[in-house]
């Protein structure tokens, strides 16, 4: 129980530095969000009276405490440049409500494409006693892990739209309207976020099963007449799962978060699209409770990693 407590403790203190260093960087940059919303031939009138409603005439120490006890009643506020019509301003919550099934089902597919290829691919890189077969997978992964996401990105748009006709490039599809086709389309840019990390997370694997695969246990358990499969399966992979999952667990924060990159590429209007666009033009409450999800994602997600290091090593319970 106090375990958790200190969880819950660190996750409040840090949600409330993060917003408020988010709140002090909106300050300190160049640009005011009345002048980008007006325009420069505004006059100063007009400026008075959208600042006046936006709530910026106000001390910033005033209006940061006003937002953040907004936001603990569930109020997010309304997003300075999104509006539902000429006169109503969009809330935030409605506007993300929108765009984050698109990147948590984006993160889903990318995280199974992980899974699915890079255990094995780990697993039998480890178990290869071929030079050319190791050679071929450190090359392939070197490779992969050296492409940047936007070429990726494009590579697979060319390959698998144009070339392959697999995907209509730039044809996304709503999942509102039609949940399959919007997978269907969701399964390239999945594919471009997980090349890399399927990758990393393969070499890492190797690495850290060559490391147990000369533990004093194998040679042992070897000598207790246990077969090859089951030494890897039952001892070894487990041992080398360890190191591995906090690795996973930064991938998973990484594109629960947002694939910015990716989305861009491939037109998904998801949390990372969103986030630039609101950055640019300085939409000050969606910037900031994009900022809240992120971290909240990022510390939920090693929350998580450090429950299934207990799970997977049952002594670290007992520490």
């Amino acid at each position: 129980m106090r375990y958790f407590a200190k969880k819950i403790l660190t996750l409040i203190m840090t949600l409330f530095l993060v917003s408020a260093a988010a709140f002090l960087a909106f300050q300190v940059i160049p640009g005011d969000v009345v002048t980008s919303i007006l325009g420069t031939e505004a006059t100063p009138e007009r400026e008075e009276q959208l600042r006046e409603q936006l709530g910026l005439s106000k001390p910033p120490v005033i209006r940061y405490f006003s937002w953040a006890a907004d936001v603990l009643r569930g109020d997010l506020g309304v997003s300075y440049r999104y509006s539902k019509n000429m006169t109503e301003m969009m809330p935030v919550a409605e506007l993300i409500g929108d765009k984050l099934p698109v990147t948590l089902y984006l993160a889903a597919l990318s995280l199974a494409f992980i899974l699915v290829f890079s255990i094995p691919l780990g697993v039998i890189w480890a178990k290869s006693r071929s030079r050319l077969l190791d050679a071929f997978f450190g090359v392939t992964t070197q490779a992969a892990m050296a492409l940047p996401s936007f070429f990726l990105g494009i590579l697979v748009t060319y390959v698998c739209g144009i070339v392959l006709h697999l995907f209509a490039p730039g044809g996304y599809v709503s999942y509102q309207k039609d949940f399959w086709g919007f997978l269907r389309y969701l399964l390239f840019p999945a594919l471009s976020v997980a090349i890399p990390k399927i990758a990393m997370t393969a070499r890492f694997l190797r690495n850290a099963l060559l490391t147990e695969l000369s533990a004093d246990y194998v040679r042992t358990a070897y000598g207790k007449g246990c077969t090859g499969r089951r030494v890897m399966y039952c001892h070894v992979l487990r041992n080398a799962l360890m190191p591995v999952l906090t690795f996973l667990g930064m991938i998973i924060a990484e594109i629960v978060a947002g694939s910015i990159v990716i989305e861009q590429v491939f037109g998904l209007p998801g949390i990372g699209r969103l986030l630039v666009s609101s950055v640019s033009t300085r939409d000050f409450p969606v910037v900031e409770i994009l900022i809240l999800y992120i971290t909240f994602v990022v510390i939920f997600v090693y929350f998580l990693v450090d429950i299934l290091y207990r799970v997977v090593d049952p002594r670290i319970s007992e520490k």
